[in-house]
Protein backbone atom coordinates (compact mmCIF):
# COMPACT_ATOMS: atom_id res chain seq x y z
CA UNK A 1 0.00 0.00 0.00
CA UNK A 2 1.27 3.30 -0.56
CA UNK A 3 1.88 5.78 1.98
CA UNK A 4 0.13 9.06 1.01
CA UNK A 5 0.23 11.52 4.34
CA UNK A 6 3.02 11.53 6.64
CA UNK A 7 2.40 13.82 10.00
CA UNK A 8 5.52 13.62 11.97
CA UNK A 9 5.35 15.40 15.48
CA UNK A 10 2.88 18.06 14.58
CA UNK A 11 2.51 20.88 17.09
CA UNK A 12 -0.22 24.30 16.16
CA UNK A 13 0.27 27.15 19.53
CA UNK A 14 -1.73 29.69 19.04
CA UNK A 15 -0.89 33.43 20.88
CA UNK A 16 -4.28 34.56 22.40
CA UNK A 17 -4.67 39.05 22.23
CA UNK A 18 -5.91 40.26 25.24
CA UNK A 19 -3.22 38.49 27.66
CA UNK A 20 -4.79 34.83 27.38
CA UNK A 21 -1.60 33.23 27.00
CA UNK A 22 -0.11 30.73 24.73
CA UNK A 23 -3.28 28.03 23.45
CA UNK A 24 -1.76 24.30 22.41
CA UNK A 25 -4.47 23.95 19.59
CA UNK A 26 -2.42 20.30 18.73
CA UNK A 27 0.34 18.88 20.77
CA UNK A 28 2.57 16.10 18.66
CA UNK A 29 0.49 14.40 16.56
CA UNK A 30 2.24 11.76 14.14
CA UNK A 31 -0.10 9.88 11.40
CA UNK A 32 0.40 7.76 8.47
CA UNK A 33 -2.67 7.59 6.08
CA UNK A 34 -2.09 5.19 2.81
CA UNK A 35 -3.80 5.41 -0.48
CA UNK A 36 -7.18 4.41 -0.41
CA UNK A 37 -7.88 4.57 2.77
CA UNK A 38 -10.73 6.19 4.97
CA UNK A 39 -10.48 7.81 8.22
CA UNK A 40 -12.31 9.55 10.85
CA UNK A 41 -11.17 11.82 13.33
CA UNK A 42 -13.38 12.02 16.38
CA UNK A 43 -13.27 13.64 19.72
CA UNK A 44 -14.74 16.61 22.02
CA UNK A 45 -15.03 19.95 20.77
CA UNK A 46 -11.78 22.01 21.53
CA UNK A 47 -9.87 19.19 21.24
CA UNK A 48 -7.63 19.56 18.05
CA UNK A 49 -9.23 17.79 15.19
CA UNK A 50 -10.67 20.50 12.85
CA UNK A 51 -6.90 22.24 13.64
CA UNK A 52 -5.25 19.46 12.62
CA UNK A 53 -7.55 18.71 9.32
CA UNK A 54 -6.95 22.38 8.15
CA UNK A 55 -3.10 21.72 8.82
CA UNK A 56 -3.10 18.31 6.91
CA UNK A 57 -4.52 20.65 4.28
CA UNK A 58 -1.98 23.10 3.93
CA UNK A 59 -4.65 25.95 5.15
CA UNK A 60 -2.64 26.46 8.20
CA UNK A 61 0.58 25.76 8.88
CA UNK A 62 2.63 24.00 12.03
CA UNK A 63 4.11 25.38 15.24
CA UNK A 64 6.57 22.60 14.24
CA UNK A 65 6.72 19.04 12.95
CA UNK A 66 6.23 17.86 9.38
CA UNK A 67 3.62 17.05 6.91
CA UNK A 68 3.59 15.35 3.64
CA UNK A 69 1.43 14.26 0.92
CA UNK A 70 2.36 12.49 -1.84
CA UNK A 71 5.98 13.29 -0.57
CA UNK A 72 6.08 16.42 -0.29
CA UNK A 73 6.52 19.28 2.33
CA UNK A 74 3.16 21.21 2.50
CA UNK A 75 3.95 22.59 6.00
CA UNK A 76 7.28 24.33 3.93
CA UNK A 77 5.38 25.30 0.53
CA UNK A 78 5.29 29.29 0.14
CA UNK A 79 2.24 30.68 0.21
CA UNK A 80 1.47 30.74 -3.61
CA UNK A 81 2.92 26.92 -4.28
CA UNK A 82 0.64 25.84 -1.32
CA UNK A 83 -2.74 27.63 -2.92
CA UNK A 84 -1.57 25.34 -6.06
CA UNK A 85 -0.95 22.02 -4.20
CA UNK A 86 -4.72 22.48 -2.36
CA UNK A 87 -6.36 23.52 -5.83
CA UNK A 88 -4.63 20.07 -7.85
CA UNK A 89 -4.02 17.60 -5.43
CA UNK A 90 -6.10 18.26 -2.47
CA UNK A 91 -10.35 18.40 -1.82
CA UNK A 92 -12.38 20.04 1.06
CA UNK A 93 -15.68 19.86 1.73
CA UNK A 94 -17.27 21.90 4.70
CA UNK A 95 -19.78 22.21 7.26
CA UNK A 96 -21.65 25.12 5.56
CA UNK A 97 -20.76 24.37 1.83
CA UNK A 98 -19.63 27.72 1.00
CA UNK A 99 -21.04 27.08 -2.33
CA UNK A 100 -21.02 31.09 -4.69
CA UNK A 101 -24.79 32.36 -3.97
CA UNK A 102 -24.97 33.78 -7.71
CA UNK A 103 -23.97 31.04 -9.57
CA UNK A 104 -25.66 27.53 -10.19
CA UNK A 105 -24.71 24.13 -9.56
CA UNK A 106 -22.81 23.72 -12.79
CA UNK A 107 -20.78 26.90 -12.28
CA UNK A 108 -19.79 26.21 -8.46
CA UNK A 109 -18.60 22.66 -9.80
CA UNK A 110 -16.63 24.27 -12.70
CA UNK A 111 -15.21 26.78 -10.22
CA UNK A 112 -11.40 25.27 -9.55
CA UNK A 113 -11.34 23.97 -13.32
CA UNK A 114 -11.45 27.25 -13.82
CA UNK A 115 -9.10 28.03 -11.86
CA UNK A 116 -6.38 25.32 -12.70
CA UNK A 117 -6.92 26.53 -16.52
CA UNK A 118 -8.86 24.05 -17.49
CA UNK A 119 -10.86 24.96 -21.06
CA UNK A 120 -14.12 25.72 -20.90
CA UNK A 121 -15.65 22.96 -23.03
CA UNK A 122 -13.85 20.10 -21.08
CA UNK A 123 -14.82 21.65 -17.69
CA UNK A 124 -18.47 22.07 -18.10
CA UNK A 125 -18.09 18.16 -19.71
CA UNK A 126 -16.04 17.20 -15.72
CA UNK A 127 -19.09 19.69 -13.64
CA UNK A 128 -21.76 17.61 -15.83
CA UNK A 129 -20.43 14.25 -14.89
CA UNK A 130 -19.43 15.02 -11.22
CA UNK A 131 -23.08 16.46 -10.69
CA UNK A 132 -24.29 13.15 -12.10
CA UNK A 133 -22.09 11.10 -10.22
CA UNK A 134 -23.65 12.73 -6.92
CA UNK A 135 -27.12 12.31 -8.07
CA UNK A 136 -27.72 16.06 -9.29
CA UNK A 137 -27.89 15.96 -13.40
CA UNK A 138 -31.33 17.32 -12.86
CA UNK A 139 -30.26 20.38 -10.70
CA UNK A 140 -27.47 21.60 -13.16
CA UNK A 141 -28.97 24.93 -13.19
CA UNK A 142 -30.23 25.23 -9.73
CA UNK A 143 -28.85 27.73 -7.60
CA UNK A 144 -27.90 27.02 -3.89
CA UNK A 145 -31.06 28.84 -2.59
CA UNK A 146 -32.99 26.42 -5.01
CA UNK A 147 -31.29 23.39 -3.67
CA UNK A 148 -32.02 21.47 -0.04
CA UNK A 149 -28.95 21.27 2.43
CA UNK A 150 -28.13 18.02 1.22
CA UNK A 151 -28.19 19.13 -2.16
CA UNK A 152 -25.70 21.58 -1.41
CA UNK A 153 -23.58 19.42 0.54
CA UNK A 154 -23.88 17.09 -3.14
CA UNK A 155 -22.28 20.20 -5.06
CA UNK A 156 -20.01 20.78 -2.62
CA UNK A 157 -18.70 17.31 -3.10
CA UNK A 158 -18.19 17.16 -6.48
CA UNK A 159 -16.76 20.60 -6.82
CA UNK A 160 -14.17 18.91 -4.13
CA UNK A 161 -13.85 16.00 -6.68
CA UNK A 162 -13.27 18.50 -9.58
CA UNK A 163 -9.44 18.19 -10.02
CA UNK A 164 -9.06 15.05 -8.99
CA UNK A 165 -7.84 14.82 -5.88
CA UNK A 166 -6.03 12.12 -4.22
CA UNK A 167 -6.96 13.34 -0.72
CA UNK A 168 -10.52 14.40 0.34
CA UNK A 169 -10.57 16.16 3.83
CA UNK A 170 -14.14 16.76 4.92
CA UNK A 171 -14.92 18.94 8.30
CA UNK A 172 -18.43 17.80 10.11
CA UNK A 173 -20.01 17.20 6.03
CA UNK A 174 -23.30 15.99 7.75
CA UNK A 175 -22.81 18.42 10.48
CA UNK A 176 -26.34 20.57 8.72
CA UNK A 177 -28.26 18.17 7.72
CA UNK A 178 -31.25 15.67 9.19
CA UNK A 179 -30.53 12.27 9.93
CA UNK A 180 -31.94 10.95 6.57
CA UNK A 181 -30.08 13.46 4.46
CA UNK A 182 -26.95 12.44 6.61
CA UNK A 183 -27.23 8.85 5.57
CA UNK A 184 -27.26 9.66 2.01
CA UNK A 185 -24.16 11.71 2.31
CA UNK A 186 -22.73 9.09 4.61
CA UNK A 187 -22.79 6.48 1.47
CA UNK A 188 -21.90 8.74 -1.06
CA UNK A 189 -18.49 9.24 0.90
CA UNK A 190 -18.29 5.67 0.72
CA UNK A 191 -18.68 5.73 -3.27
CA UNK A 192 -16.13 8.43 -3.50
CA UNK A 193 -13.79 6.48 -1.16
CA UNK A 194 -14.40 2.89 -2.80
CA UNK A 195 -13.87 4.77 -6.41
CA UNK A 196 -10.13 5.38 -5.19
CA UNK A 197 -10.23 8.87 -3.12
CA UNK A 198 -8.48 8.82 0.50
CA UNK A 199 -10.80 10.62 2.78
CA UNK A 200 -9.87 11.97 6.48
CA UNK A 201 -13.10 13.33 7.69
CA UNK A 202 -13.45 15.47 11.03
CA UNK A 203 -17.00 14.29 12.45
CA UNK A 204 -19.32 14.72 15.77
CA UNK A 205 -21.54 12.01 13.95
CA UNK A 206 -21.05 8.48 14.95
CA UNK A 207 -22.89 7.09 12.04
CA UNK A 208 -20.31 8.63 9.69
CA UNK A 209 -17.25 7.40 11.89
CA UNK A 210 -18.90 3.78 11.71
CA UNK A 211 -18.72 4.25 7.59
CA UNK A 212 -14.86 4.86 7.82
CA UNK A 213 -12.31 2.50 7.69
CA UNK A 214 -10.13 3.98 10.39
CA UNK A 215 -10.95 5.91 13.32
CA UNK A 216 -8.37 8.19 15.33
CA UNK A 217 -9.88 9.96 18.84
CA UNK A 218 -8.22 13.16 19.56
CA UNK A 219 -8.36 14.95 23.12
CA UNK A 220 -6.54 18.10 24.67
CA UNK A 221 -4.64 18.38 21.05
CA UNK A 222 -3.31 14.38 20.74
CA UNK A 223 -4.22 11.30 19.45
CA UNK A 224 -5.36 9.27 22.01
CA UNK A 225 -6.64 6.02 20.14
CA UNK A 226 -5.81 4.55 16.38
CA UNK A 227 -7.87 1.78 15.47
CA UNK A 228 -9.41 0.03 12.14
CA UNK A 229 -13.04 -0.55 12.17
CA UNK A 230 -11.73 -4.27 11.78
CA UNK A 231 -10.02 -3.92 15.38
CA UNK A 232 -6.65 -3.71 14.19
Amino acid sequence: MTRLLVARDVKRDYHMGGGGGLVHAVRGVSLDVDDGDYLAVVGPSGCGKSTLLNLIGGIDRPSSGSIEISGERVDTMRDADATRFRLLRVGFVFQRFYLMPALTALENVELPLAEAKVARKERVARARELLAYVGLAARLDHRPTQLSGGEQQRVAIARALANRPRLLLADEPTGELDAHTGAEMISLLGQVNGDGTTIVVVTHDEDLARAAKRVVHMRDGVVVDDRRQDGS
